[in-house]
């Protein structure tokens, strides 16, 4: 679990946060909606998808289909923007099976229809490599007890509740396909429920930060260090809300070292551990220019 300290840094964050929130409500969502391709572009990523950032943005940003683009592809990216921009007006919403299942068939709409709206059933076994995920007989009961879980806060600090959650749904994997999509909308849409900004769930560190900790939760039963990674990216998304609404020009964190002599990777390494208030925009770190140690 995360500790103290870093608990006490998401507090003071978040208050913040809430200060800028009272009189810069329509900053904050736009600050969202333009991140929405690099969202979309790294949540597909992370499920293979071929299709680039600047792909992602030529597609939701200005309809532009190559011929060369996958279709099916093109709709993933399109049908996860419009879940995307759904959930910010969804403010008051529980979590739910029938918003889970909504959530899926929208996903899916002009991609597989036969598979959407619903759970695994039969004979609708999915495995990858030697691992099997859950008896599909059982998945209905399994997603019901999670859910309930969720809403009664199994796991009293709130990230290690979604952490939970998040590999837990995982476990049982409920859907055919698109699982993996699916929640990683759920958890901006936990973080949205309680007043935070949404994060960005990145394609790079897939392989070190994303599918060990999935091993580790299937050996172990420890979903500790999805509360780590999703604490540090919490924390940049916040950092980065509060800096565009209070700085006067953002610069990349190269650009900053350059002008006060820092020594780049040092710095690089306090951006990804957090330890500056740095943020990725379009996969690179930026920072107020006028931030001091």
């Amino acid at each position: 679990m995360i500790n103290q300290t870093t608990k006490d840094k998401i507090i003071k964050l978040f208050e913040q946060y809430e200060i800028i929130s009272e009189w810069k409500e329509k900053a904050l969502k736009e600050i969202t909606l333009a991140e929405i391709p690099e969202m979309i572009y790294n949540s597909n990523a992370i499920e293979n998808s071929t299709l680039s950032l600047k792909d992602t943005e030529d597609i939701l940003i200005y309809n532009t289909i190559k011929k060369d683009y996958n279709i099916r592809e093109v709709y993933e990216a399109k049908n996860l923007a419009e879940i995307t921009k759904e959930l910010l007006e969804t403010d008051t919403e529980k979590l739910s099976i029938s918003l889970i299942l909504s959530l899926h068939k929208t996903l899916l709409t002009h991609i597989n229809n036969s598979y959407a709206w619903r759970f695994r059933r039969n004979d609708e076994w999915v495995r990858i490599w030697t691992h099997l995920w859950a008896n599909p007989d059982f998945v209905d009961n399994l997603m019901n007890k999670l859910i309930k879980d969720y809403n009664n806060k199994k796991q009293e600090y709130f990230l290690d509740n979604i952490a939970y959650f998040h590999a837990e749904f995982e476990t049982i994997h409920p859907f055919c396909d698109w699982n993996g999509r699916i929640w990683r909308v759920l958890i901006n849409f936990q973080l949205m429920q309680l007043w935070y900004p949404p994060i960005i769930v990145q394609n790079k560190s897939k392989r070190q930060d994303y599918y060990p900790n999935f091993q580790k939760y299937q050996d172990k039963d420890k979903f500790d260090s999805f509360t780590e990674v999703f604490s540090l990216l919490l924390i940049e998304s916040l950092n980065k809300r509060i800096t565009i609404l209070t700085s006067k020009k953002i610069v990349t964190l190269s650009e900053w070292c350059k002008k006060n002599n820092k020594n780049a990777p040092s710095y690089l390494n306090k951006a990804k551990r957090q330890t500056i208030p740095a943020f990725r925009i379009r996969e690179k770190w930026s920072i107020s220019e006028d931030f001091h140690e």
